[in-house]
């Protein structure tokens, strides 16, 4: 009896657009063509002094985008970390100025504010089922207003504590090498970007946020937890979000209760730039501390050329919107 065995239909190979490595090099070109635009425009603009000042405003943004990357995987959103960077900088400031604690418990308790307000986030989204948007966006606003209550409204100046300033604007690298001094800041970012980035692509942690983000019903049947890594994730990016909170306010030298909302949207870009998917299940650390870099060269070199501020609003918006246009196309296309 004579069996004809079909012939394997060949699997079409993945484009290269579609590839993690291929975006990432595609927003580190975007990065490459922006230096060297506003360097030819301006003599300013590729100056130490410039650079160095791209780098710490981009820290704290880095540091946002580092957290929110995890959440975005997972296919959900957080509005939140803007103010939470806010609430966990004001409660770092009254453990070391009112209560006159030390500033390795001061850095504990900024981060563990944001911790416990991503923890909060993880319950009710995980938990309780209430849509990311809405569930960040009301913890934005609590964040918001306890951030002004519990400082009555005021800057609280780490005037008493020195050593708390020199966890941003300290240099430990110009220290032993003069000519780079680098502030202690972007040493942060970079080494919670090492971090981010080992738990993303090796622990469990990072798999099951990938796992999540790619197919979360699945992910559940196959006996996998989603609410308890859920939570975790969330929990993890408000740890971030605090740690940012500190930067901050290491920066500032104080911590601001009026500051904060409109960074969510940067830190966003950042990461949606960087190439991760807002529908989830892609996304690397590398991607986007790149997109990171391009937002603070976009604005420093726009600021740089005197284009008002208002103009370099909506540039930005603009911007996030043609990378998650491109996103859309992309998914499309696969």
């Amino acid at each position: 009896m004579d069996i004809s065995v079909a012939p394997k239909q060949k699997t079409a190979p993945r484009s290269l657009f579609h590839s993690d490595a291929t975006r990432r090099l595609l927003a580190f070109g975007a990065l490459i063509v922006l230096v060297v635009a506003f360097s030819i425009a301006s003599e300013n603009f590729f100056t130490f002094n410039n650079i160095k000042g791209i780098l710490l405003a981009t820290s704290v943004n880095g540091i946002l985008a580092i957290g929110v990357t995890f959440v975005i995987i997972t296919g959900g959103i957080d509005l939140s970390i803007g103010t939470v960077m806010t609430f966990s900088s004001v409660m770092a400031a009254v453990a070391i100025t009112n209560e006159g604690l030390p500033v390795g418990v001061g850095v504990a308790v900024g981060i563990g504010t944001g911790a416990l307000c991503g923890l909060i986030n993880g319950v009710v989204i995980a938990r309780m089922k209430v849509p990311p948007f809405i569930t960040t966006l009301g913890m934005m606003y609590i964040a918001k207003g306890l951030a002004l209550i519990i400082s009555e409204l005021r800057p609280i100046y780490f005037t008493d504590s020195p050593a708390f300033r020199e966890i941003a604007m300290g240099s430990i690298l110009g220290s032993v090498i003069p000519e780079f001094d680098i502030p202690n800041a972007v040493l942060v970012m970079f080494g919670a970007a090492l971090l981010a980035g080992f738990v993303l692509s090796s622990t469990i942690l990072g798999r099951y946020t990938f796992s999540m983000g790619s197919n979360e019903e699945a992910t559940r049947l196959s006996g996998v937890s989603t609410v308890l890594w859920k939570t975790a994730v969330y929990t993890l990016g408000g740890a971030f979000a605090g740690l940012g909170g500190v930067v901050m306010a290491s920066r500032l030298n104080s911590a601001q209760p009026a500051l904060g909302q409109g960074y969510e949207l940067d830190a966003i870009a950042a990461v949606v730039i960087g190439g991760t998917s807002l529908s989830g299940g892609e996304g690397s650390i590398m991607g986007t501390i790149i997109g990171a870099f391009v937002m603070s060269v976009l604005v420093n070199g726009l600021r740089i050329m005197s284009v008002p501020q208002e103009w370099q609003t909506v540039v930005t918006g603009a911007i996030l919107v043609g990378a998650v246009y491109m996103d859309l196309i992309r998914r499309r296309a696969a």
